[in-house]
C-alpha cells in the first residue's frame, strides 16, 4: 500500500503542469489532441478529402460547359481562371468549419467531451488544438482541390505570401466559427441551421462565382461586411493578381475576425457553456 501511494504521489507530481500565469504549457496533451483530430479526418480520407475534391471538380464542370464559353473574360482573366480560387476557397472554408463542427458535437451526443475537458489543459489550448485540427484538414482539402484543377486550369500563384497567409487566416476563420457552433448545438438539426443559414449562403454570396463589381451600389458595399470575401478576394489576389476589394484591408479583417473568434471560443471553454453537466 505505501509503495502505491508512492507511486500515486509521483505520478501527479509529475504530471503535466499548466498554468498560463506562471508560463506552464501542456505541450504533451495540446500535441496529443491536435494528433487525434487530425487521425479522426485522415482515417477516413475519402470522405473528408477525396469527397470535396470531386464535388469541386464537379463544380468547375458545370460552370466550364454551362456559362465558360458564353461569360467571357473577367478583367482580362479567363472565368474559369478567375472561378478557381473561389472554389478552392469554398473547398477550404466548409472543411475546416465541419471538423471542428463534427468533433465537438459528435463528443457531447456520444458523452465523451469530459474526457477531453479533464486532463490539464487550459483554455487556450483546448481552442488551438481544435483549430488547428479543423484547419490542417481544410489546408489538406485546399492543397487536394489546387492539384486536382491544375490538370484542368492554368493555376500559378502571383503571390505565394497572399495565398498562405488567406488559406491560413481563412481555415483558422472557419474552425473557430466550428468550435462556436460544435458547443452550441446539441443535436443535427441544429448543426443544419448554422449550415444553411450562415456558412453557405456567405460563401456563395462572397464572389465565388462573380466578381462583386458587377453588383449595385448596395449589394458592394453589403459584401464588404462579409469577412468570406475577404477570404476568397484575397486568394484570388495570390493566385491571378487581381481583386475587387482593397487587399490590405481584408488582411485586417481576417486578423481582427480570427482574433475575435478565438478569444470568444476560449471564454466559452473556460465557462463550460454547455460542456459541462
Amino acid at each position: 500500500m505505501p509503495d502505491s501511494q508512492s507511486k500515486i504521489r509521483t505520478m501527479l507530481e509529475n504530471r503535466p503542469q499548466t498554468s498560463a500565469a506562471n508560463g506552464h504549457r501542456n505541450w504533451l496533451g495540446l500535441k496529443t489532441l491536435y494528433l487525434r483530430e487530425v487521425r479522426r479526418f485522415s482515417k477516413v480520407y475519402i470522405q473528408t478529402v477525396l469527397a470535396p475534391v470531386i464535388t469541386t471538380l464537379i463544380f468547375l464542370t458545370i460552370f466550364a460547359l454551362a456559362v465558360g464559353r458564353l461569360r467571357g473574360d473577367i478583367n482580362g482573366i479567363p472565368f474559369i481562371q478567375f472561378l478557381a480560387p473561389g472554389l478552392i476557397m469554398m473547398a477550404i472554408l466548409q472543411n475546416a468549419f465541419a471538423n471542428a463542427t463534427s468533433s465537438i458535437m459528435g463528443a457531447k451526443m456520444q458523452g465523451n467531451i469530459v474526457d477531453t475537458l479533464m486532463p490539464p489543459l487550459t483554455s487556450h489550448e483546448l481552442v488551438l488544438a481544435y483549430a488547428s485540427g479543423g484547419a490542417t484538414r481544410g489546408l489538406a482539402v485546399g492543397i487536394a482541390v489546387t492539384i486536382a484543377m491544375s490538370f484542368f486550369v492554368p493555376i500559378a500563384p502571383a503571390n505565394i505570401f497572399l495565398v498562405l497567409f488567406h488559406v491560413i487566416a481563412a481555415s483558422y476563420m472557419m474552425a473557430l466559427l466550428g468550435v462556436i457552433g460544435g458547443i452550441w448545438a446539441d443535436k443535427n438539426e441544429q448543426m443544419a441551421v448554422i449550415t444553411g443559414f450562415v456558412v453557405t449562403p456567405l460563401s456563395f454570396l462572397s464572389g465565388t462565382f462573380y466578381s462583386i463589381e458587377r453588383l449595385p451600389k448596395f449589394l458592394q458595399t453589403l459584401t464588404m461586411f462579409n469577412p468570406f470575401f475577404y477570404a476568397i478576394d484575397g486568394l484570388r489576389a495570390g493566385f491571378i493578381g487581381q481583386s475587387d476589394g482593397p487587399v490590405l484591408q481584408g488582411i485586417i479583417v481576417m486578423v481582427v475576425v480570427d482574433l475575435a473568434l478565438w478569444l470568444f471560443c476560449q471564454r466559452l471553454f473556460a465557462s463550460g457553456y454547455k460542456l459541462k453537466a
